[in-house]
């Protein structure tokens, strides 16, 4: 029996020649750090520089000689040529998110990438404090917080006053799996041991993150406000992914409630046509049977029913998984920063490694990341996610409307549409060089351009193609909340939100703390 896989997720011509080089130099660039790993035995990074071997130079010149010069003179060209094509497929390109602070993410920085990093989805109100684990007590133990007002309070600066939300972290609590009590609260430091273990916590919580990017998400900072273009009102206004998003989420649901309104423009020829309402089903009860009772899935009777729910799919399969899959490599792929795994535990004093941190503080935190081989795998792989093939069909373009030729309404709904996406790209650059928009523009920050509809080819963080392979997923509108603090937390979803938690992600809590509170 054959499959129906559409034609721009088809793997072959121009596409799987694409993914045939990026496969191959996954292997290449694997080599080395595979037989230095077996000759050591170990792999482990010894040193901040034995990380940047792993990239290509910042500068690669491309010299010419001049006119009349000597053979000589070509020989550092041939030499740098050959250098270049050797690093192209033995090296990696350099991230975006490469620090000037070597192996250490600033707090700045960490509050950046919560909003506009390869996971802006994980940021969540803090509603009750000390902080609740959301997680399933059965499966995953009652997890108390050791979170108190004196951790947090002399790094307040009387933020709960003020009417502007400034986030910042200010402690974090790590957590382990029930029957290890290990509670921890760390606030920023104030000697060099703690600025250490501040820095080791933060690794902790970028490799954690990392690890929820790929199998939890969570977007519940905004809520209704009437006075606002589009009815609602983000928390947290420089908050780029859902600033852009909105833009685009309305562009889009404008054309799906022409498109629906046009072929089903009554409830009855909604609730009367039964392939419509067995897929529907087939989404809820088969697709989800573990949810299938959940009170949050929306009706399917009226149009703007079927509008709310193909809104959502078309949004989720587009949008949404080109906000969190092609920055992997350029804002993930520097494992000092975002780890995707960390091998050891914060040390408490008295712990044999205590003394190791105390001795050699960067090569403790080294150590906790993947060795050389771990890493280059890893890099492999999130580098060939990252990347758009040459013939990627974006959202708003299409090849063909012959589908669509009776009918003209839909012809210009689908214009108005690639209309809107162009306008909204323009705006995006606005944004982006508008310098009241830290978290998009300053200083070594890179733009926000992963909702910019269109794209070239390889890695470019930005593009959102048409669709993605992916299960149906409808999240439940946002709700309205009180005044309260931010928290960040990455190991626990909404309890309205119909992600599973995996095994391997719930066995541990990790909770952020933000200055700053949200405004009236």
């Amino acid at each position: 029996m054959e499959t129906y896989v559409p034609r721009d997720e088809v793997f072959e011509g121009v596409r799987k020649e694409a993914l045939d080089v990026g496969r191959l130099k996954g292997v290449t660039r694997n080599l080395i750090p595979f037989i230095s790993t077996c000759i050591t035995k170990c792999g482990a990074f010894k040193q901040l520089s034995d990380v940047q071997k792993i990239y290509k130079r910042r500068q690669i010149d491309e010299m010419k000689p001049e006119n009349g010069s000597t053979s000589k003179s070509y020989l550092p060209m041939v030499v740098s040529t050959i250098q270049n094509a050797l690093e192209e497929y033995f090296k990696f390109n350099l991230p975006r998110i490469i620090s000037s602070n070597g192996c250490c993410i600033r707090d700045d920085e960490l509050e950046r990438q919560a909003l506009a990093g390869i996971n802006p989805l994980s940021i969540k109100r803090l509603e009750t404090f000390p902080p609740v684990s959301d997680l399933n007590p059965s499966t995953c133990g009652v997890h108390k917080s050791a979170l108190r007002e004196e951790h947090i309070i002399s790094h307040l600066d009387g933020m709960s006053v003020q009417q502007e939300l400034n986030l910042r972290p200010i402690a974090i609590e790590p957590s382990l799996p029930q029957g290890k009590p290990s509670k921890q609260v760390l606030t920023p430091p104030l000697d060099a041991t703690s600025h250490w273990l501040w820095q080791i916590a933060k690794a902790h919580v970028s490799s954690n993150d990392a690890g929820v990017h790929q199998l939890v998400h969570h977007w519940g900072m905004a809520e209704p406000d009437p006075t606002q273009p589009h009815g609602l009102r983000l928390v947290v206004e420089d908050y780029p992914y859902a600033n852009d998003g909105l833009l685009i989420w309305f562009a889009l649901e404008n054309l799906v409630r022409t498109y629906v309104n046009y072929y089903y423009p009554d409830e009855m020829m909604v609730q009367s046509d039964s392939e419509l309402q067995a897929w529907y089903s087939e989404a809820v009860h088969v697709g989800h049977a573990d949810h299938a009772n959940a009170s949050w899935w929306p009706r399917l009777s009226a149009p703007s029913d079927l509008t709310s729910i193909l809104t959502t799919l078309i949004w989720v399969a587009s949008v949404q998984h080109s906000a969190v899959n092609f920055g992997q490599y350029p804002l993930g792929g520097y494992v000092p920063m975002r780890s995707p795994h960390m091998k050891k535990l914060l040390p408490k004093e008295g712990d044999p490694e205590y003394k190791d941190l105390l001795e050699d503080p960067e090569g403790y935190l080294l150590s906790c990341l993947p060795n050389l081989f771990e890493t280059t795998k890893f890099l492999a792989v999130v580098n060939i996610l990252s990347q758009h093939s040459p013939d990627e069909e974006y959202l708003g373009q299409r090849k063909d409307l012959s589908d669509w030729a009776g009918d003209p309404e839909i012809i210009h709904a689908f214009y108005e549409f690639s209309m809107d996406l162009k306008r909204i790209e323009k705006e995006i650059e606005n944004r982006n060089k508008d310098p009241k928009r830290r978290n998009r523009c300053a200083a070594g920050i890179p733009p926000y351009e992963l909702l910019m509809a269109t794209s070239g080819p390889g890695v470019t963080c930005r593009g959102v193609p048409n669709s993605i392979s992916g299960a149906f997923s409808p999240v439940p509108p946002p709700q309205p909340h009180s005044r309260h603090p931010c928290a960040f937390s990455v190991a626990a979803p909404a309890p309205s939100n119909p992600s599973i938690v995996p095994q391997g992600i719930s066995d541990c809590g990790l909770w952020m703390a933000w200055s700053g509170f949200l405004r009236d």
